[in-house]
């Protein structure tokens, strides 16, 4: 294996994130406030850093194999999540290393899960940072599920090898296509920014709830999150682009390009946006039998904190976590859902519930009819064996590594329902978890640094799809 292409890469990485850091500096330094300090010396370590990576490695990263890929797609999130938590470090938040690793990893894996308490009286330049890290992830995500997750045939991705070379028709260069997926992605931005503003945000608000909305992060620059602005027309704008950065990011650009027909067409796309109309709709009803509310705010409620969930963008507009069992639960299995493929979001992803379903019923179509021919297909074509094995073990490897982290968190003293929910919402990198302490009410603040710990690395292995991250630990790796 070697190791000099790997370390270049991340040196370009490090020198792009200390590049980034210039900008919540200058704005700390605009408003008077000492924490500039800190971003410039978390600027000189990190720029340092990449500087000197690229400069001894000296070599060029299109010779990388797959072992390397591997390395290098690992080690780009804990690289960027532990120099992204200097500014947190060296602030004057007093937060230890350990709090700001945590709300670093959360940041760039747009988990959303917060330490940070008083945020409407925290300084702007940090508010800011974490809103880049949110951002910076959803861009680092799309190019991770397009590019390289198909390519390794991570957790049945490689259902999305042909699609991507398909693109390669019409861009013949993958850093053509990034470019391309790049702009559509700040137009979002930007597009989203201009409506926040224009229902009533400040700049500052619209543009760092823009940038976390699109990448599906969560970070708010207000302890009530979206609810400290309490307005209807702010939640909706809230839901069209939550559900925007849910979709794939390679239809969009198929959109642009003139054929909009496999955005209507994807079948991952309908099974997706049935999944959120009907839990919407299911909590809606709930809301007004049930806790007497007018069908108005019941859908307002609903389609909001439904679609924040299941999204992985862990918004909040109301404390859901008082609604009762039936929502609780509900909630506590769309965290692990997720959006679609080849977007900024997190949890198994629909194509996996997809393709599982397929698998299931050829088997109970062959229990039926043992002699016949049954072949189980994704959007019209075929499911291969190797994706069918891919998506059963990533939904093996889910399920124990939830109960693994659980039980973890179990050990240093969390009650059930934090351990159970902080273990799915840090592997399905949503954000909030429920109860009263890490609830959309709550904060993961008060929480032991062991616990703490083990969600950091639960984010790490959620971001990754597990397999990039847990192939790693077999000794064969390692071989030459």
């Amino acid at each position: 294996m070697s190791f000099r292409p790997v370390f270049f890469a991340l040196g370009i990485l490090l020198t792009i994130l200390s590049l980034a850091m210039f900008i919540p500096a200058l704005l700390d330094i605009l408003d008077g406030n000492e924490n500039w300090k800190a971003f410039v010396l978390a600027q000189l370590f990190t720029a340092f850093t990449g500087i000197s990576l690229t400069l001894l490695t000296n070599q060029k990263t299109n010779n990388i194999r797959t072992r390397e890929a591997f390395l290098l797609t690992s080690l780009s999130w804990v690289v960027i999540a532990a120099y992204g938590a200097l500014p947190f470090t060296f602030s004057n938040l007093d937060f230890s290393y350990t709090d700001a690793l945590f709300e670093s990893m959360s940041g760039i894996t747009t988990t959303g899960a917060s330490i940070m308490t008083n945020l409407d009286e925290a300084p702007r330049g940090l508010l800011l940072w974490r809103s880049i890290l949110n951002w910076l992830g959803g861009v680092g995500i799309l190019v991770m599920a397009l590019s390289v997750l198909p390519l390794l045939h991570v957790g049945g991705m490689q259902l999305f090898k042909t699609e991507s070379l398909d693109m390669d028709k019409v861009f013949p260069s993958a850093a053509q296509i990034a470019a391309s997926i790049g702009i559509i992605y700040l137009v979002m931005t930007a597009a989203c920014t201009s409506l926040y503003s224009f229902a009533g945000m400040s700049h500052f608000d619209a543009l760092n709830h823009a940038m976390t909305t699109i990448a599906t992060g969560g970070f708010s620059t207000h302890n009530a999150s979206i609810g400290h602005f309490d307005n209807i027309t702010i939640d909706y704008i809230a839901v069209t682009f939550m559900l925007l950065g849910s979709l794939p990011f390679m239809l969009y650009l198929r959109a642009v390009r003139g054929n909009i027909r496999p955005l209507l067409k994807d079948s991952q796309v309908r099974w997706f946006l049935s999944i959120v109309i009907i839990s919407a709709l299911a909590v809606t009803l709930y809301l007004i039998f049930k806790n007497n509310m007018d069908f108005k705010n019941a859908l307002r409620y609903a389609s909001f904190n439904t679609v924040s969930i299941i999204t992985g963008t862990g918004f909040a507009n109301t404390d859901y976590g008082i609604w009762g069992g039936f929502v609780v639960g509900l909630f506590f299995f769309l965290m692990c859902v997720g959006g679609c493929a080849g977007s900024t979001t997190c949890g198994i992803k629909i194509f996996r519930f997809q393709v599982l379903y397929e698998v299931s019923k050829v088997q109970i179509s062959k229990i039926l009819m043992p002699n016949a021919i049954f072949r189980p297909h994704y959007n019209g074509k075929l499911i291969s064996a190797d994706v069918q094995m891919s998506v059963m073990a990533f939904f093996f490897l889910f399920a124990l590594s939830f109960a693994i982290v659980a039980l973890l968190l179990h050990m240093t003293g969390l009650d059930f329902i934090t351990a159970m929910s902080g273990a799915v919402t840090t592997i399905s990198n949503v954000g909030p978890g429920l109860g009263d302490i890490i609830g959309p009410a709550g904060n993961f603040s008060t929480l032991p640094d062991t616990a703490k710990q083990i969600m950091t690395v639960a984010m790490l292995l959620g971001r990754l799809e597990l397999f990039t991250f847990l192939v790693m630990l077999s000794p064969y790796f390692w071989q030459k």
